[in-house]
C-alpha cells in the first residue's frame, strides 16, 4: 500500500488526533522545535508512532506547498460514498445541514469549504466524482484539520442524489446571481441542502432544476462575485445565525 505525504501542523496534529492509526511517520524539520511542533511530538509519541527529522530542502523535494517543517507518511486518504450518508442523517438529532459544492475544481477553494463547513457545523460536504476537486495533500493542509473531521462524500449521480435527500425531508437551497431572494431573507433553519456553484459557470442545469428555493448574496461593492469558498463561508455562517437565533428564541420561551 502506497503512502500519503501530508503536510503543515494543523493537518498532521488533526490526523493524530482523529485517525492515529493511519498515520506512519512524522517527519520533523531539522531545529524545529517550538511549543505546538512539541505538542506535535508529544501526541506522536503518545499514538506510538514514529519521528523523525530531515533537512528542510529535502523536505521542499518531498511536497508541493509551504509544509511549515512538517510533513507525515499516512495511509491513503478516504473519500465517502453514498451510502455513508443514510448513516449520518440515521443518527443525526436535530436540522441537518448539508453542503454541495457543484463543479468546484481548485483544491484550495475544496479546502477552504472543507474548513468553513467544519466550523459551521455541517455535517458533510458533498461532491460529484467527475469535474471535482477530492482529498489531496493541498486540501489537507488549506483545510487546516477540517478535512480529517467532516465527511466528504462523493457521489456518482448527483441529481439522484439530491432527489433522494429530498424525499428524506430536506430542502434544497441553491445560490444564483440572478435570484430574487437574499440569503439573509431564506429560512435555514430546518433540514437543509446548501448548494454552491463552480464559479463562472454557477451550477449546472440539472442541479438546479433540484432546488427548492434559489438565493443570491446580496453585493454592496462594484465587484459582481465573491470567490467560491467565501461565498460558502457566508451563507454556511448565516445559517449558523439563523439557528443559533432560533434556539435562543426557544430556550427564552422553555
Amino acid at each position: 500500500m502506497s503512502l500519503e505525504k501530508i503536510y503543515g501542523v494543523h493537518a498532521v496534529e488533526a490526523l493524530l488526533r482523529h485517525h492515529p492509526k493511519r498515520v506512519k511517520q512524522v517527519w520533523l524539520a531539522e531545529g524545529r522545535s517550538e511549543p505546538r511542533v512539541q505538542a506535535l511530538v508529544e501526541l506522536a509519541t503518545q499514538n506510538k508512532v514514529a519521528i523523525g527529522q530531515a533537512e528542510r530542502r529535502e523536505m521542499d523535494v518531498w511536497v508541493e506547498g509551504v509544509h511549515q517543517g512538517v510533513v507525515a507518511d499516512v495511509s491513503p486518504s478516504q473519500v465517502w460514498g453514498e451510502a455513508m450518508l443514510d448513516e449520518l442523517l440515521d443518527r443525526t438529532e436535530g436540522a441537518p445541514l448539508l453542503l454541495v459544492l457543484d463543479g468546484v475544481t481548485d483544491p484550495h477553494n475544496l479546502g477552504a469549504c472543507l474548513r468553513s463547513a467544519d466550523a459551521a457545523g455541517a455535517l458533510a460536504v458533498i461532491v460529484p466524482k467527475d469535474k471535482s476537486a477530492t482529498l489531496t495533500p493541498v486540501v489537507r493542509k488549506v483545510a487546516c484539520g477540517a478535512a480529517e473531521v467532516i465527511p466528504l462524500v462523493a457521489v456518482t449521480n448527483l441529481a439522484r442524489t439530491l432527489e433522494k435527500l429530498q424525499q428524506r425531508g430536506l430542502w434544497i437551497v441553491g445560490t444564483a446571481g440572478e435570484a430574487e431572494v437574499s440569503i439573509y431573507d431564506q429560512d435555514l433553519t430546518g433540514p437543509t441542502i446548501l448548494i454552491m456553484g463552480a464559479e463562472g459557470k454557477g451550477m449546472r442545469r440539472l442541479t438546479r432544476e433540484h432546488c427548492d428555493y434559489l438565493v443570491h448574496l446580496p453585493m454592496a461593492g462594484s465587484v459582481s462575485s465573491l470567490n467560491v469558498s467565501v461565498a460558502t463561508g457566508v451563507c454556511l455562517f448565516e445559517a449558523r445565525r439563523q439557528r443559533g437565533a432560533k434556539k435562543a428564541v426557544a430556550s427564552r420561551k422553555s
